[in-house]
């Protein structure tokens, strides 16, 4: 059988959308006339998958959370003896959206088909990425699917609480930033303007910082929607331009030789792609496709460069520790532990430990920058308030001189 999404209407014109598995799509019409329902469309969910590739539909993938869900899931039911099919219909009936549904349909309408699992999450590569079906190719051709999900639950598991770690840390930062700019610009652009035109109707000689501050909050009241306008241009066109290689390749190395910045960004890919390599080799995938698929986390165009040398260099007969040392772009101490690994049989277990390490590393980074950041935007924004406050009391101080 093969699986199909219908769209049918009933007597009272209502819609309704659903999946059902039959032989023709003709069956299909049949069955939804036996339920009082007129089809509208009938689709094969593997066509639809192929045409919806380049739609929004089936591109946009699941969320980490739900992709890890639905693993564990999985995981569970082939570990208490149930058949890929019977797991598979499981899902499908425990799935909380139809778009879930309807993927889980396909993959099943392939596996029915005399597919593998992992050929048939082919189809739909925005939901199920390619390191997830090189760990499920592994597990079928091991015999220990279920074991190889269940590490591939944690470790979604893990990106995922990697990737919330970095964010949360820098969003307390964020909205201090936001908040700063926002007070800045009303005291400039509303609470200025106010308060020293009382001192312009005086024609009192005004003092040079109190002339900058009218000069500046005058230009940013003129031109406040032109610099808008030009920094929302700006970013669309930056946006634009880093979609060319040549320059990402540029803005990427940039990137890494600033002081902070540089630092993060490599601790963050370097965490990526030690936690990936553990999994992807203690699942028993080769080392040459493993590097392959951990090319595909690391977002750093000049990281992601070094990597693919060194998987020609181990192709070619050299070790992973040396081929990865020779870009000095990756910590010395993950290159030890892997060249420890390599030198002692036990590559899957030192991948492991380097992946631990570099996440603490990673965490203790990410505490010291926002530790930093959080007292300099405090400053920073008590310093440009003070300077306010200081040329409008400027003029005040000048007055009561002269009354005295």
């Amino acid at each position: 059988m093969a699986g199909f999404r219908f769209e049918a209407v009933d007597s009272a014109g209502h819609l309704h959308r659903g999946v059902m598995e039959a032989d023709t799509p003709r069956q299909v019409r049949a069955r939804l006339r036996e339920q009082g329902l007129i089809a509208a469309q009938v689709d094969s969910l593997s066509e639809a998958a192929t045409a919806d590739k380049g739609g929004l539909r089936l591109r946009r993938g699941l969320s980490t959370a739900q992709l890890s869900l639905l693993t564990r899931q999985f995981a569970t039911l082939l570990g208490a003896g149930l058949p890929i099919e019977q797991s598979l219909d499981a899902l499908i009936e425990q799935a909380e959206t139809q778009y879930v549904r309807q993927v889980l349909a396909g993959v099943r309408s392939e596996v029915l088909a005399g597919q593998s699992l992992a050929r048939a999450m082919e189809k739909y590569p925005a939901v199920f990425p390619d390191i997830y079906r090189t760990l499920v190719h592994s597990g079928e051709q091991s015999g220990r699917l279920s074991d190889v999900l269940l590490r591939l639950a944690e470790y979604t598991e893990a990106r995922h609480a990697l990737k919330q770690k970095v964010g949360l840390a820098f969003v307390y930062p964020a909205i201090v930033t936001v908040v700063a700019v926002s007070v800045v610009l009303g005291l400039l652009t509303y609470v200025v303007p106010q308060v020293v035109s009382v001192f312009q109707n005086t024609h009192q000689a005004l003092p040079w910082l109190t002339r900058a501050l009218i000069a500046t909050s005058d230009f940013l009241r003129s031109t406040g929607l032109l610099w808008l306008a030009g920094m929302a241009i700006g970013a669309w066109l930056a946006r634009r331009a880093l979609r060319q290689p040549v320059l990402r390749l540029r803005f990427d190395r940039w990137l890494l030789r600033l002081p902070l910045i540089g630092t993060l960004t490599r601790a963050v890919n370097t965490a990526r792609l030690a936690s990936t390599l553990a999994i992807l080799v203690g699942s028993g995938v080769p080392l040459l496709t493993a590097l392959k698929a951990g090319a595909g986390v690391v977002a750093n165009l000049p990281m992601r460069a070094a990597l693919e040398d060194a998987a020609r260099m181990v192709r070619e007969g050299g070790t992973l520790s040396r081929a990865l040392a020779r870009s000095k772009l990756f910590p010395p101490m993950m290159v030890h532990l892997i060249a420890s690994g390599e030198a002692s049989g036990k590559l899957e277990h030192m991948l492991e430990r380097a992946a631990v390490q570099q996440t603490q590393e990673l965490d203790t980074r990410v505490a010291v920058l926002t530790s930093l950041l959080e007292p300099a935007l405090i400053l920073l924004m008590g310093g440009v308030v003070l300077v306010i406050v200081l040329a409008i009391l400027l003029p005040i101080f000048e007055m009561n001189q002269l009354l005295h």
